[in-house]
């Protein structure tokens, strides 16, 4: 399908980077190809989809927040903490003392590419953890989705030349919620949108169907996952650029990516 010059533009500005005077799509564009069960049960649940695209949109801004934030204290400077997001900034600042994660300032949003198989990207940083140097991920999601792994792993590819020590990657998941001094379960607003989660363990769910919750101050969460094995999600990763090749094929030949 042909594309407009204004159309081509558009999407090589949202979809990459210039990279020596090639344009090289972004990672995170490419992983978008496969199919995310947990977005589609979040769509599921709402009225409407434009209700969805409100709550993603307002999200994001609050995890850009929480993001840009928890970066800045990672390459040594004290922002001030804004109130709405205090209790998870300020989990991490203790998860971050009690593990020794650290991270050169030159080191936090590297813009990576890999030259042989032509994708690019930007790391969240590369860090030391607990004596390891690896990338890391930081995510304010609700939980740590497998399809994560692609990602990190297209990154470790780009940089395994260039930095020989790198040994592992992490994915650090900041967010905070309220817990239920009586059953439990917990309520995690975000986007404006209020969402409990019941405990799982048999006989507290059926106790807290019926519980008059009684929520807690705001908590912060810090959740480290490593994933030090990363060439099978390459492999993994490799089959959806490959995909999304194909669904883009057309457009990719009018710019050039493709011949």
């Amino acid at each position: 399908m042909f594309m407009s010059e204004q159309k081509l533009t558009e999407f090589k500005e949202s979809g990459g980077y210039i990279i020596q005077n090639q344009w090289y799509p972004r990672v995170t564009k490419i992983v978008e190809i496969k199919a995310k069960p947990a977005l589609y049960k979040f769509y599921g649940e709402l009225k409407s989809f434009d209700e969805g695209e409100k709550i993603k949109e307002l999200s994001a801004s609050e995890g850009t927040l929480i993001h840009e934030t928890v970066e800045a204290f990672l390459v040594g400077n004290t922002p001030a903490i804004p109130p709405s997001i205090a209790p998870a900034v300020n989990a991490f600042l203790r998860f971050a003392q009690q593990h020794n994660i650290s991270a050169d300032p030159d080191m936090v949003e590297l813009r990576i590419s890999h030259h042989g198989q032509r994708y690019a990207g930007t790391t969240d940083a590369l860090a030391r953890i607990d004596g390891q140097f690896g990338v890391l991920d930081i995510k304010t999601s609700q939980s740590i989705y497998r399809d994560y792994n692609l990602q990190t792993a297209a990154y470790m590819a780009a940089l395994i030349d260039d930095f020989p020590t790198l040994r592992t990657r992490w994915i650090l998941r900041i967010d905070q919620q309220r817990a239920c001094l009586r059953c439990g379960a917990t309520m995690r607003s975000k986007g404006g949108r209020d969402k409990i989660r019941l405990p799982w363990q048999y006989g507290l769910k059926e106790i807290a169907q019926h519980c008059p919750h009684e929520w807690s101050e705001l908590q912060g969460e810090v959740e480290l996952k490593e994933f030090p094995l990363w060439k099978p999600d390459y492999a993994a990763f490799l089959g959806a650029k490959k995909l999304w090749e194909w669904e883009y094929e057309d457009t990719l030949k009018q710019i050039g990516y493709l011949v």
